[in-house]
């Protein structure tokens, strides 16, 4: 292959890859050769944006439980709760004075 040919075909490529830039940017020309940008649906954009706006509020809400929960388990009354249940939990355990395990009733959940 010549020099010639060499040259010309890496213009048609470096030409077609910049129509191909303009055509995703929406760049259009006209019958007067002037370039612009083509008008978009901005419908589809509008849902979409509207869906990732609920998302995030979505997406905060969730972060908010969790850090209650991480931050709820740390407090000092969590930890007394803890605590109580606990020795609870060691009392029903525990052998009476005949030897056999007192049967505690189970603590009810509120």
């Amino acid at each position: 292959m010549s020099s010639w040919a060499i040259v010309a075909l890496v213009g048609i490529i470096i030409w077609g890859v910049v129509e191909i830039a303009r055509a995703r940017a929406g760049i259009v020309t006209d019958e007067d050769g002037n370039q612009k940008l083509a008008a978009r649906d901005e419908t589809g954009g509008r849902a979409e944006l509207e869906a990732a706006r609920r998302e995030l509020t979505d997406l905060k809400e969730r972060v908010k439980v969790l850090e209650r929960i991480a931050t709820d388990a740390n407090t000092g009354d969590a930890r007394e709760q803890a605590r109580i249940a606990a020795e609870i939990e060691a009392l029903r355990a525990q052998p009476d004075s005949q030897g056999k395990t007192r049967a505690l009733p189970a603590a009810k959940e509120e």
